[in-house]
């Protein structure tokens, strides 16, 4: 093994677990990939991680993936951390956090996102200002919520981080975000000037400079921006909304102006714990949906336009644009190399498929489409309420079961409707980057389809059958670390990093032919999720039966009564 080699890091700290891939900077070739889980807590809509255990986690993976890369510790070069997006990481005066992180999929926020939007005017406004409406997923809802629901810890925070953030941070000893992952907050404004509201990165040459204003090495330099042609965020924290939900932008981290900026170095207690040299280039990072993009080669420096299923705890569809995306469907996320990144989102994918499976006593490949053996079962599994369509209480549904109706159908049905939840956006994410979904060039544009759901018979057949478009399955099986170690090599070498995945070739993978799209399919799922969102999905069981408010359960009715209205 040469000992020149450079190794990059990519790592995924995803809502599960986390993944570090070491990565050959040259060529792009996988050396190895290590692991280690999380743990979540929380029942009623409560979703909570320990953000110490995302540390540990992080660097039992990166030590595991240096040793089975067989590469010595030195050859390593550079790092990045692409994290779950939109999670809320409190940190008091010790830079430790205060209590656990409050997760995207946490839909206790619900109504403070409701309240949020009202109170600066409805969704135009938001869309206008932020490029999203809130929706409990949002990190201004959870901040709003923890401010209401646990005022003296609020009052006592001295940071304020998104997951990514967090664990930069505790690489570097630097506080910074990028683009990216800050787009998914709420409190980031596109429509800012570049610089407004961002006095993080004044505060922190305040912080880390010398007597003689001078930002020493190793620390973020906000002019610095390898690989970023130097340009401005595209965009700033917006003053107003952070007045509106009380948060100081003091507490926030200075907005690097991409996911490939070179942030620093290794302190000396990360790199005792990683067992690297402090010499390793840290990347600024992005959110995970963002790395995906990058790692698929999507970006200004690559494909444009081209649309994205990820199939993982959650369901996203997305597409690197220059189109300013404004639909309140979507959430208008930055990319982190300075293009946007529109995006719908679903809480219900692969982890409640797989419960439908448990339920039934059945492996999750063992299923048939819903609408044979019994007349056309539907599933909604909204096991954690949902959050496109924006349904944060709702609880699972079954209906049209029948005396004959096999469990293999009910399990089918159930990959079918979170399927269809994820790809009834596909529309409206094409006509956010300027297209007609109707034209025949744009509605044969193949969809790549990613996440661990891509690797099941069931999930590429239920999306093929549903979405009637010929798809590419990526061989690459880690898109979130490969991106994130091509925003590390970025960082190393200055090289774009869409540029830099483009070249690896950790886009490319097979190519499946489209089949005849399921109207029948897709129509009954469609009628049965309109006729039960006014009642059966808006509230939770208890509400419905009860008047209270309870944690949702699998509700099972039948279908003649929805149709009844």
């Amino acid at each position: 093994m040469p000992t020149r080699r450079s190794v990059v890091i990519g790592v995924d700290s995803s809502t599960q677990s986390t993944k570090a891939a070491a990565v050959d900077a040259d060529t792009g070739e996988l050396l190895a990939v290590g692991r280690a889980p999380h743990t979540v807590t929380g029942s009623a809509g409560a979703r909570e991680s320990d953000p110490e255990e995302w540390w540990s986690a992080l660097v039992t993976a990166v030590r595991a993936a240096v040793r089975d890369a067989g590469v010595p510790a030195g050859a390593v070069t550079g790092i990045a951390v692409a994290g779950q997006q939109h999670g809320l990481v409190t940190l008091g005066a010790d830079s430790r956090p205060l209590r656990p992180a409050l997760l995207w999929n946490d839909t206790r926020s619900a109504p403070q996102a409701a309240a949020l939007a009202a109170r600066l005017g409805g969704p135009a406004a938001w869309l206008e200002r932020t490029g999203s409406v809130p929706v409990a997923s949002m990190t201004a809802a959870k901040w709003q919520w923890l401010r209401e629901h646990e005022p003296r810890r609020a009052e006592a925070v001295a940071g304020v981080r998104l997951p990514h953030d967090h664990l930069t941070e505790r690489l570097t000893g630097i506080a910074v975000t990028d683009p990216g992952d800050a787009s998914g907050t709420c409190w980031y404004g596109r429509g800012a000037r570049a610089g407004e509201g961002t006095a993080g990165a004044d505060r922190l040459r305040d912080v880390t400079g010398g007597s003689d204003g001078k930002v020493p090495a190793g620390a973020y330099d906000p002019g610095i921006s390898a690989g970023s042609d130097g340009r401005e965020p595209a965009g700033a924290y917006d003053p107003g909304i952070l007045d509106l939900i009380g948060l100081d932008p003091a507490l926030l981290p200075a907005v690097a102006p991409g996911g490939a900026t070179r942030v620093g170095t290794l302190t000396a207690a990360a790199a005792e714990a990683l067992g690297l040299p402090r010499t390793v280039v840290v990347a600024a990072g992005t959110g995970d949906n963002m790395a995906a993009a990058v790692g698929l080669g999507l970006g200004g420096a690559g494909l444009l336009d081209h649309p994205v299923v990820s199939l993982g705890t959650s369901g996203t569809v997305f597409a690197a644009t220059r189109a300013r995306p404004a639909d309140p469907g979507l959430a208008g996320f930055a990319a982190t190399d300075g293009t946007y990144l529109p995006l719908g989102c679903t809480l219900n994918c692969t982890l409640a498929v797989d419960r439908f499976a448990t339920l039934l006593g059945l492996d999750r490949e063992d299923a048939s489409p819903g609408g044979s053996g019994g007349g056309g079962v539907v599933v909604l599994p909204y096991l954690d309420g949902e959050r496109t369509p924006d349904l944060p209480h709702a609880a699972g549904l079954v209906t049209g079961l029948r005396h004959g109706t096999d469990p293999r159908s009910v399990l089918g049905a159930a990959y079918e409707g979170a399927a269809f939840t994820v790809l009834r956006a596909l529309d409206h994410l094409l006509a956010a980057c300027g297209l007609d979904p109707a034209a025949p060039d744009v509605r044969d544009r193949p969809l790549r389809l990613i996440g661990g759901g891509a690797r099941g018979r069931t999930w590429t057949e239920t999306v093929r059958r549903l979405s009637g478009r010929p798809l590419v399955v990526p061989a690459a099986e880690e898109l979130v670390a490969l991106g994130a170690a091509a925003l590390a090599a970025g960082a190393v070498t200055g090289a774009d990093p869409v540029a830099l995945a483009t070249a690896w070739g950790t886009g490319t993978g097979e190519i499946l032919p489209a089949a005849d799209r399921d109207e029948e399919t897709w129509n009954r799922i469609a009628g049965v999720l309109s006729a039960a969102t006014p009642t059966l999905l808006s509230t939770t069981v208890e509400e419905v039966g009860q008047g209270g408010r309870g944690e949702a359960d699998v509700v099972e009715v039948d279908a003649a009564s929805l149709a009844d209205g």
